[in-house]
């Protein structure tokens, strides 16, 4: 493999310090898209996230052993929670996204998963798009302050999505 490709894998709980760091870089543009500086990506703490990935069946994005993205997600009976997808800045653009996104939706079948859940922002239209691609349906819209949503989507993990 060239220097320049990516290895997607499970995520570890030893990745938190460069996990955090992609995760506040990519969430930059969401706060300022709602004007929230104080939205969970960006207010997590590294114990937090180090404690939120024992047994997280998220997986992580390196190019050059540099942790680029990562997905993260827990299985609630047979339902996959999908959350705090984030792709570093310079790497956006690039497919990672729908590469992680189905990696972790494998790893949700491997342990009975038989549907996946995950939710944006209803101003994040880019988001939106890219899961509607990808096979998710709104499934509901939970109204926040002046008048943005939180808009939750599922697919279902099928043998053969």
């Amino acid at each position: 493999m060239g220097e320049n490709a990516i290895t997607l894998r499970p995520i570890r709980v030893d990745d938190a310090g460069q996990v955090l760091t992609v995760q506040r870089a990519a969430f930059v543009s969401e706060a300022l898209l709602y004007g929230d500086a104080d939205m969970g990506p960006l207010t997590q703490t590294l114990a937090e996230l180090e404690h939120e990935l024992h047994g997280n069946l998220g997986c992580i994005a390196e190019r050059a052993g540099r942790i680029v993205g990562a997905a993260r997600a827990v299985a609630s009976g047979t339902l996959l929670l999908v959350g705090r997808i984030a792709i570093a800045p310079d790497q956006q653009g690039d497919g990672l996204g729908p590469r992680l996104l189905d990696v972790v939706e494998q790893r949700g079948r491997e342990h009975g998963c038989t549907e996946a859940e995950l939710f944006t922002g209803s101003l994040s239209t880019q988001n939106l798009e890219l899961y509607l691609r990808l096979g998710y349906r709104e499934t509901e819209r939970v109204p926040q302050s002046e008048g943005i949503e939180q808009v939750f989507l599922r697919k279902p993990l099928t043998a053969t999505a």
